[in-house]
């Protein structure tokens, strides 16, 4: 007894949680309502060893997508490849007409952007105006506006990009460009209810029930985000709010202050900044490719740094958001070694270091030149990782000021092109 006392003492000391990891039972996964979430916890059943064949067999079939774990754990367990049933798809508010759309002011945009490399400036123009009349989102006809401001230097463009509602990359920089005030549409709710009974923000399950009532066309979002208005539930209810409005308003929560007081205002806006366009700080989030919480960790992740930490942890664990905040800044410790500029880090965050580091040391990124840094910003062919950059440094910016330092994003895009205060690797 008294060796048991002493070692468990000593694992303590060396920060060696000793948790075991959770077992579901076949019934309790089968129960779980037709989502992503489920998907996640077929995987985590179908990875246990009591989980038999015959189990095996009738789980998967609950599946709402199979996707490359989910595979591979059903054919280790039973030898053969999984198939699910075929699925209507689920309701989109987005029309053919609009993909269509979409898919022409791409085509029309990645055009004008290989003009500006050619520096046929004109023929730019015509086409950055021909994919702003086809885009329907309006932060990507900001985008066109932005870039024709660029090509032919008319401030019309700007002014048109100062009635923006959307706040995005562009909408900032043409309030810097102009020396004016960042939009209006920059909400933080401010709620003093803890928690809402009977809502569990960690549980994945709950906010897959969430999401399935919000997809209904009977429900009414402006009530069901009421529904969900508590600290505990800002990220659900900001979310909410802003499908509500047509995302005419840009809601940015900020939660967990007691867990964030800890770390400087840089770092905090940092993780808040990947934070809200990970999860919409969403604790119980979960993505098709099961990545998990309100950081949206992959497990691969998760097990790395829990290994680092000395910690061993069930992936659950990574719903609670202290321990999503406390395994980002962990990570983000390592990226920080590496990469200093909030953009940088946000493309190694979502698309790997290795990633980052090859593209950076190309000749023909980040480097100073006409149109740059914007042009290298534009044409990353990780289309994920480059559009995920503009919006976390974004966040970072509006982040900071809500801190109480002020900071534009217009000096942060000038730095760049100088490798001595972005990266290591250059």
């Amino acid at each position: 007894m008294i060796k048991k006392l002493l070692l468990a003492a000593v694992l303590i000391c060396l920060g060696m949680v000793t948790l075991e990891a959770k077992t579901f039972s076949y019934s309790q996964v089968k129960r779980m309502p037709l989502s992503v979430e489920k998907d996640y916890y077929i995987w985590r059943f179908l990875m246990q060893r009591s989980t038999t064949a015959t189990q095996a067999k009738f789980i998967i079939k609950d599946a709402k997508y199979l996707n490359k774990k989910l595979k591979v754990a059903y054919k280790k367990k039973t030898g053969f490849d999984a198939t699910i049933p075929k699925r209507t798809p689920p309701p989109t508010r987005r029309s053919k007409t609009d993909w269509k759309a979409k898919s022409n002011g791409n085509k029309s945009f990645n055009y004008a952007i290989k003009m500006v490399e050619k520096n046929q400036l004109g023929k730019a123009a015509q086409h950055f105006n021909a994919a702003y009349n086809q885009y329907v989102d309006r932060w990507e006809k900001d985008k066109c506006l932005f870039w024709l401001y660029k090509v032919t230097n008319k401030k019309i463009y700007l002014n048109k990009l100062r009635k923006s509602y959307h706040i995005n990359m562009y909408t900032l920089l043409a309030a810097d460009i102009t020396n004016g005030k960042y939009p209006r549409t920059i909400v933080t709710p401010s709620i003093r209810r803890g928690s809402i009974y009977g809502l569990d923000e960690t549980n994945p399950i709950h906010w897959a029930k969430i999401k399935a009532k919000m997809n209904l066309p009977s429900t009414d979002l402006e009530d069901l985000a009421d529904i969900c208005k508590s600290k505990a539930t800002i990220g659900m209810h900001s979310y909410l709010k802003a499908k509500a409005c047509n995302y005419r308003k840009s809601y940015f929560p900020f939660p967990y202050r007691r867990t964030m007081k800890k770390f400087s205002k840089e770092r905090q806006a940092l993780i808040y900044a990947i934070a809200r366009q990970e999860s919409r700080f969403i604790p119980a989030s979960v993505s098709r490719s099961f990545a998990l919480g309100m950081m949206q960790f992959m497990p691969f992740l998760i097990d790395h740094v829990a290994k680092q930490k000395r910690q061993h942890i069930d992936y659950d664990d990574i719903f609670k958001p202290e321990k999503a905040i406390e395994y980002a800044d962990f990570h983000l410790d390592y990226l920080n070694k590496w990469l200093y500029h909030p953009l940088f880090v946000a493309y190694a965050y979502n698309g790997g270091i290795g990633f980052t580091r090859r593209m950076i040391r190309q000749k023909n990124y980040f480097r100073k030149g006409a149109f740059e840094p914007y042009l290298s910003m534009e044409k990353m062919t990780n289309i994920e990782a480059r559009e995920y950059g503009k919006r976390v440094l974004t966040n970072y910016v509006i982040y900071l000021n809500k801190l109480g330092k002020p900071t534009r994003l217009l000096p942060l895009i000038n730095t760049l092109t100088t490798p001595s205060k972005t990266d290591r690797f250059r």
